[in-house]
């Protein structure tokens, strides 16, 4: 799971998780939106395509990171038009900063179970007070060895609960087919710890 993995799987063109668009559940999330003003970061984002729909909506303040330079690197060529994205080649768990709003699209499923709660802390330390981590996590564990890795309701909860408020946690009514029945749509509220 180090730099050089992941920018080999850019490289060789083994990105099963890219849709080509934004993940149709956090289509839906982004566009409810009103407030444009919102610090938000999409880590481990990818080719971004979360990060091109607010930026074409007119979100102001957005930073994006991923761990490989290829990603990165055609995140610069395809938010070339948006100067005042933010576009950062960096370790997750090194990145410092204050956040209203995270969004998690396959970030999560791409680390190993092992690295679980380090996540959550993470998380939890990038949100300003009653920040939200909103996102879609698998709904079932996998029998192949990962990435991606699943999960289920029940890990979830008890993973994220010492740090984060669930208010939703459900299936996603607008997920593509292949992924259908398959995908939980997340909504945390960072607890005042």
């Amino acid at each position: 799971m180090t730099k050089e993995y992941w920018n080999e799987r850019y490289a060789k063109g083994q990105t099963g998780w890219d849709l080509g668009t934004a993940s149709p559940p956090l289509e839906e999330y982004i566009k409810q939106l009103g407030n444009k003003d919102l610090k938000i970061l999409l880590p481990g984002c990818g080719n971004g395509y979360e990060a091109l729909l607010m930026a074409e909506l007119g979100f102001k303040n957005l930073t994006i990171l991923d761990i490989a330079p290829l990603a990165v690197e055609q995140l610069q060529n395809s938010l070339r038009n948006y100067p005042t994205v933010r576009i950062l080649c960096e370790d997750f768990f090194a990145h410092q900063d204050q956040y209203d709003l995270i969004l998690e699209q396959t970030f999560f499923c791409a680390l190993p179970p092992s690295m679980r709660e380090q996540y959550v802390q993470k998380m939890s330390e990038l949100l300003k007070p009653e920040g939200k981590l909103v996102g879609v996590l698998f709904a079932s564990e996998f029998d192949k060895a990962g990435p991606p890795f699943g999960g289920t309701t029940d890990e979830y909860l008890q993973l994220f609960s010492p740090y984060f408020k669930s208010e939703i946690l459900e299936l996603c009514h607008n997920s593509i087919r292949p992924r259908q029945g398959n995908e939980l749509f997340v909504k945390w509220v960072k607890k005042d710890l």
